[in-house]
């Protein structure tokens, strides 16, 4: 296999075996949902838009004429904007001219962080289950996905699991915190860790924290903090989770200016710049005061304990995320071992659609992670109330 559409196809999990492409899971569930009226709770997208001061600076910023090209490099006030963000939340104080660059979402980031860093045969690591995206990336480069995987009901990994993943190879280590599947989130003495061994490897660490402000009853805590990151670590984040504009397509990546260089040379020729009245925006939104970000977390976690309560008395064994807007919940105790197939069948029998956890996985991993569907819960209260009920009778029907 060397085209690289298949590569990438075969890195997301959605290459046929006839070799042709085949439908995302997302596609397939989304369109059930579509055809019989289903709560879509598949998709990670809320159904409320963000902040209204955002919106309307999108507006007025359209309105002024800031409808051409940014920099490449993002617009001077998101930079800096994005630089003071790092400053008052986590004391990093990354350089908006040399150390921040703008990027068309947190996927354009690590596409560009991946394809500027890994050569083909490289193993770039990353935890399983893992976003789709990342194997999609490493595929194109050519590299090698070496994945270490993630342990119920924490869904934290064995560091002995860990520390074996990591050879001679390694390149690149993608960590995705708070973690999309699982909604996990990890604590120092994990992050430490790959820090530590990332370092013996002469690795370089690419951090996906687009849930940063995502977390529930703990502080968020990006790699670039600790001992020995900040030198080998690209750190990577977005307006779309933490504001609700997923649409707008605004991320960001920071970190040490030759790296960060790097990754510009890649993103330059990808999409060359961001939409420039919702980079105006984001820059607005990044200053919002302290109460808005806690707020935010506090309304997702009521959220996921609406749907955790609904899937309880479903009788699946709920697996309750520490962060993100995912929660996983395992089939198995209401007699489904297969979550794929549950997943095709939940749209008709009880009119909620969610998406199985083994589409995130490679072979074994799926295996291992068969019978867990996630739902997501960014969605109204009410919509959410609506679905809980629905799941609630999924028990008596199977």
């Amino acid at each position: 296999m060397t085209s690289p559409w298949q590569r990438t196809a075969a890195g997301a999990n959605v290459l046929g075996s006839d070799g042709r492409l085949g439908v995302t899971i997302f596609e397939e569930m989304t369109g059930l949902a579509v055809r019989t009226g289903a709560i879509n709770l598949g998709q990670g997208f809320p159904d409320e838009d963000g902040p209204a001061v955002m919106a309307e600076a999108a507006r007025r910023a359209i309105a002024e004429g800031s409808n051409q090209y940014a920099p490449g490099k993002g617009i001077p006030v998101l930079r800096t904007a994005v630089s003071a963000h790092q400053k008052r939340f986590y004391g990093l104080d990354p350089d908006p001219e040399s150390e921040v660059l703008i990027t068309t979402g947190a996927t354009e980031a690590i596409a560009a962080a991946v394809l500027a860093l890994a050569e083909p045969g490289d193993d770039v690591l990353t935890f399983e289950p893992f976003y789709d995206s990342y194997g999609a990336m490493i595929g194109l480069a050519g590299a090698n996905h070496v994945t270490v995987p993630l342990h119920a009901p924490r869904f934290q990994p064995d560091l002995a699991e860990l520390e074996a993943a990591f050879g001679p190879k390694t390149r690149v280590v993608i960590l995705n915190n708070p973690h999309n599947p699982t909604g996990a989130v990890f604590g120092p003495e994990v992050l430490q860790r790959v820090v530590d061994l990332a370092a013996e490897h002469g690795a370089i660490i690419v951090t996906d924290e687009v849930y940063e402000h995502l977390v529930f009853g703990r502080p968020h805590i990006p790699v670039a903090t600790l001992a020995g990151a900040a030198e080998r670590t690209l750190s990577i984040s977005s307006a779309g989770k933490t504001f609700s504009f997923t649409g707008w397509k605004v991320g960001w990546v920071t970190g040490p200016e030759e790296l960060v260089a790097k990754v510009r040379t890649i993103k330059q020729f990808l999409t060359y710049s961001s939409g420039t009245p919702f980079q105006v925006a984001v820059a607005q939104g990044l200053g919002l005061p302290d109460e808005f970000f806690s707020e935010a977390a506090d309304a997702l976690r009521r959220k996921r304990d609406i749907l955790a309560d609904g899937l309880r008395q479903a009788g699946l064994t709920v697996y309750l995320p520490d962060g993100t807007y995912f929660i996983t919940a395992d089939t198995a105790s209401i007699g489904f071992d297969d979550a794929l197939d549950l997943a095709r069948k939940l749209p008709e029998l009880v009119g909620v659609a969610a998406i199985p956890v083994s589409v995130f996985c490679h072979e074994e991993g799926a295996r291992r992670t068969r019978s867990l569907l996630r739902f997501a819960f960014c969605k109204r209260d009410t919509v959410l109330e609506e679905a809980a009920g629905r799941l609630a009778g999924l028990g008596e029907l199977v």
